[in-house]
């Protein structure tokens, strides 16, 4: 199996990841409940968790009343969601990058959370999207920060064109196994630009900070995330 070949390959990771996932900084005490704040009172709400990977997002909405249908494009993640979730739970493969398995207005809430950066063209995915929703439906996405990227480039090299849209790759090792993951990074105004072309109203851009428990299990990474954001988070309606 090539390098390209093995990017991004969920499969391999899952059980690792689904353990890191748990309890890490930039995870739980991160981008989860600021994403989960953002959502808000999700009680009786239809939700398409879109890029669910193991489930715990899937779960916390669940668990405040939503009805929840999690898709991925990794069978090994979804198993693990599947375990945690219950074998009566909606999970289904499906790739952001095709047409949903879903009919119109399907949704009250399309949850995104840290997957759109994994696609070249976002343009696709969003109309799928606006699709599956509802009239005056959400769409949450949260995304790695177009600044902290190009600046975690600059320090390791020549720093790219923050204009551009590029892809870039890191090499992720859990529990003893390598996998090289790739990205595509873009400047804010190509993230909103598609989000308006595609036919949603930007509702807020937040730039979320770590929950205040981190500060004492994360003593040496807290005041960074603290200080500097590493992932943005937006919340756009449809009408």
């Amino acid at each position: 199996m090539t390098s390209e070949e093995r990017a991004n390959d969920y499969d391999g990771l899952a059980t690792a990841y689904t353990a890191e996932n748990e309890t890490s900084l930039m995870n739980a005490y991160y981008e989860r409940p600021a994403t989960l704040a953002l959502v808000g009172d999700v009680t009786g709400r239809r939700i398409l968790d879109a890029g669910c990977g193991s489930g715990p997002l899937s779960a916390a909405l669940r668990d405040r009343g939503a009805i929840v249908t999690g898709i991925d494009s990794s069978a090994g993640m979804l198993a693990q969601a599947r375990r945690r979730l219950g074998a009566d739970a909606d999970l289904r493969v499906a790739d952001l990058a095709d047409p949903l398995p879903f009919p119109d207005d399907a949704f009250d809430d399309v949850v995104a959370s840290l997957v759109l950066h994994y696609l070249r063209d976002w343009a696709p995915t969003l109309a799928e999207f606006r699709r599956v929703l509802r009239p005056g439906g959400r769409l949450i996405v949260s995304v790695d920060h177009p600044f902290a990227i190009n600046l975690m480039h600059r320090q390791s090299g020549p720093r790219p064109d923050y204009f551009a849209t590029y892809n870039w790759t890191e090499e992720w090792t859990l529990d003893g196994k390598s996998v090289p993951m790739s990205f595509w990074n873009r400047p804010l105004h190509a993230m909103t630009d598609a989000f308006t072309a595609a036919g949603f109203r930007i509702s807020v851009v937040h730039e979320p900070r770590p929950v205040a428990a981190a500060r004492e299990l994360f003593p040496q990474d807290f005041p960074v995330l603290d200080t500097f954001p590493s992932f943005l988070i937006f919340v756009l309606r449809l009408g």
